[in-house]
């Protein structure tokens, strides 16, 4: 990863990401972005400086992003439906109190909508430094969007399809008495879905889905596995930030491998997508994993994609990142993020 983060930057001041313009179909595609603390400096791989998160509202204000509810984001383009170029949501992960001491009222005065993914037993612990639900209800009132990121916040790839619901199922049950309803969003603990969790979330009903891996939300995309693009003290400068909410969506499909849970039997994986229209540049491509930097990107065809690692993951969770500079400038992305059984 900071070695894609390097090569964009240089990118950056090379000139190819700087001037904001955009393609023809910017009004099909969305960028999510994600937070989790505010001002809570001894937790830097969660939190977001202050003076960093205004930097971020500055841009969205002084260039005019048009920032959506997240619901409004996913019904627009589940509808095939288009939105305002540009567009982009903003999400926070767990129930911190410095969402509502620090972040809200910044997004207020913005006049920027928020979509808070609530672990239900945070909340029911009363931790110093946790949201009680009277804090939640309240913020509620005052428009923010809650949505359901389970009970205990568990590696739901480490637990059983049954164990999965089970989790489900609790926290609709506090949301349900708390909030009086169940909410119709979701996002996976630490970004963590294998294919038999995301089966099962599906099949729970959620309207949408959200992990924590790279790239714009589109039309085409998987809508129980999207990215968001994670921000942090690290990752969450000017430039990468101005580079994230430009982004636009390499539209694709048939992903691999289908399931991002990796064991000693697939890993390293077979990864590929095969690109479901013509793109400008894309002989420009290139390809990112977290473990290796820059990795060979192979053409099949006009379409396909594939790409192969010489080493494996290591255990945790591994991600790979493919770009293409748009067209007008800023930069096509698609990402995965995998999951490596510790064993």
């Amino acid at each position: 990863m900071t070695r894609l983060i390097l090569f964009l930057l240089i990118a950056v001041h090379l000139g190819l990401s700087t001037r904001i313009t955009f393609a023809s179909d910017a009004g099909r595609s969305a960028v999510v972005v994600m937070y989790h603390r505010f001002g809570e400096d001894q937790f830097p791989s969660t939190n977001i400086q202050i003076e960093q998160f205004e930097e971020h509202l500055r841009i969205l204000q002084n260039e005019d992003v048009p920032v959506l509810p997240l619901s409004h984001v996913i019904d627009r383009l589940s509808a095939g439906e288009t939105l305002p170029d540009r567009a982009v949501a903003i999400t926070v992960d767990d129930a911190y109190k410095s969402v509502m001491t620090e972040a809200w009222p910044r997004l207020k005065a913005a006049g920027y909508p928020m979509t808070l993914f609530v672990s239900t037993d945070m909340v029911d612990s009363a931790s110093p430094g946790v949201l009680s639900w009277d804090d939640i209800r309240q913020l509620a009132d005052e428009g923010m969007e809650i949505a359901h990121h389970t009970t205990s916040h568990a590696h739901l790839t480490r637990i059983t399809p049954e164990e999965v619901v089970a989790e489900l199922d609790r926290a609709a049950e506090r949301f349900k008495s708390e909030l009086g309803h169940v909410p119709a969003l979701f996002a996976y603990p630490y970004g963590e879905a294998s294919l038999a969790v995301r089966e099962a979330v599906r099949a729970y009903g959620f309207k949408a889905a959200f992990g924590q891996h790279s790239g714009p939300t589109h039309a085409g995309s998987d809508f129980h596995y999207l990215p968001r693009f994670a921000l942090n003290e690290r990752y969450g400068e000017t430039d990468r930030f101005r580079l994230a909410i430009g982004t636009l969506p390499i539209p694709a499909t048939d992903i691999s491998p289908k399931d991002m849970a990796l064991t000693a039997a697939n890993n390293p994986p077979q990864f590929g997508f095969t690109l479901t229209q013509r793109l400008d540049n894309s002989d420009l491509m290139n390809c990112f994993a977290s473990h290796l930097g820059q990795v060979a990107v192979n053409r099949l065809g006009a379409s396909r994609v594939e790409v192969r690692f010489d080493k494996p993951f290591p255990t945790g969770r591994g991600r790979i990142n493919c770009t293409v500079p748009a067209t007008g400038g800023g930069w096509r992305w698609i990402g995965t993020q995998f999951v490596i059984d510790p064993q």
